[in-house]
Order: structure tokens, then C-alpha cells, then sequence
């Protein structure tokens, strides 16, 4: 027998959603988590957990769709000022100082310094990259689109104008680019949404077959 849901089910009204719609959790689709990072106005690093993204190319470029950029926020205001952004990929040792860069948010803050990470200059946006990160895709801003007309959230579609990556996880006999060395993926909390009950929530990791 298979559920349907056009609506979210009244198990769910109360459950605490920080924002999300509730089919987020009853899908519980997972999504790649990586760092985005600009210059603020005041020359200091910017750092964005994110992970509601898409990828994809075709023979004209290689393309990041941000489907959660919300307009008032530094992400939002630093893209605008300055047109680029870095999309840094960490491995799963280093989620909990990727949780850092929430707290230290601060406009007067250095956001990578603060939770511990090293900044290194990107080779053709001007943006910092994350050092210890394995994978950067350096972007230019292309366009933006409200998800729905007056909402706070835009879709923002960023173009590749290079990629770095170190060379042991080019090599997948050696770290590659999945597995516990590789890209890391966001699990939104696991809940059956017929009986709410605690769920885990985290990160998860890709294993090839």
C-alpha cells in the first residue's frame, strides 16, 4: 500500500519545521551540503552552510541552481555586491565547523577564521576558497527568480567558470569523490509523518555498488 500526500497530514501540525515545508520531511530527499563563500562589503569572508542545490551542464556551461537563497540575508546581499560566489565541498570530518559558520555569523566577522577554516584566494572570481575543502566550484551569478511571486526565498542559478579539486579524490583509488572521504549529503530529519516521533537527522555519505 503506498501513502499519499497532497496535503501535509495533521500528525505533522505541530512539529517543529524551522522553516521547511513539511514534504520535506516526508521525502526526506538527501542533498549535497557545501559551503558558499563571498567578500562582505567590508572586505571580510562570508561562509554559507547550504544544500538545497541542483547541478547540472550542457554544452554550453556547468551550471548551480540555489534553490533557498533568502533576500535578506548576507549570502543574498554579498552575490548582489559583488556578482560571484565559491561553492566548497568538505568532507565529513569537517561538518561540526561547518555548523561553526552559523553561529559566527556577524557582519564584523571573519566567518571562515572563526570556525576554523583557512582562506585561500579563488583563481578567477574573487572570493575566497576553503582551504581544507577537496572540491571548489568558482561561479559567476547568471540570474535570480522568486519561487513564488512576493516570496522571501529565490531560486539563484550560478555559473562554473572553474573547478578545483585535489588530486587524491580525482583519483577513486585513492580517497575519490565518494564514501567517507567524499561528498557529504544533508538528511533532513527522519520521521514517519503517520505517528511524529524523533528522527535522526545529520549527514550521509555515498557508497559506490
Amino acid at each position: 500500500m503506498k501513502r499519499e500526500y497532497a496535503t501535509m497530514p495533521q500528525s505533522m501540525a505541530d512539529m517543529e519545521k524551522w522553516g521547511f515545508s513539511w514534504a520535506d520531511y516526508v521525502t526526506a530527499i538527501p542533498a549535497p551540503l557545501f559551503l558558499i563563500t563571498t567578500y562582505k562589503s567590508n572586505g571580510l569572508p562570508n561562509a554559507s552552510l547550504h544544500s538545497w542545490a541542483c547541478f547540472n551542464g550542457n554544452a554550453g556551461g556547468f551550471y548551480a541552481i540555489l534553490s533557498r537563497v533568502h533576500k535578506s540575508g548576507h549570502l543574498y546581499q554579498t552575490i548582489h555586491e559583488t556578482n560571484v560566489a565559491v561553492l566548497n565541498f568538505p568532507t565529513a570530518d569537517l561538518y561540526e565547523q561547518c555548523l561553526s559558520t552559523i553561529s559566527h555569523n556577524g557582519f564584523d566577522m571573519d566567518e571562515l577564521a572563526e570556525s576554523g577554516f583557512t582562506a585561500e584566494p579563488a583563481r578567477q572570481v574573487n572570493a575566497p576558497r576553503i582551504k581544507e575543502c577537496f572540491c571548489h566550484i568558482e561561479c559567476r551569478f547568471l540570474w535570480e527568480k522568486e519561487i513564488k511571486e512576493g516570496d522571501e526565498y529565490v531560486l539563484m542559478c550560478l555559473e562554473a567558470v572553474n573547478i578545483s579539486m585535489d588530486d587524491e579524490h580525482l583519483d577513486e583509488a585513492k580517497k575519490g569523490r565518494f564514501g567517507e572521504t567524499g561528498y557529504v549529503y544533508n538528511v533532513r530529519r527522519l520521521v514517519n509523518p503517520e505517528k511524529i516521533e524523533d528522527g535522526d537527522s545529520g549527514i550521509a555519505v555515498l557508497h559506490k555498488l
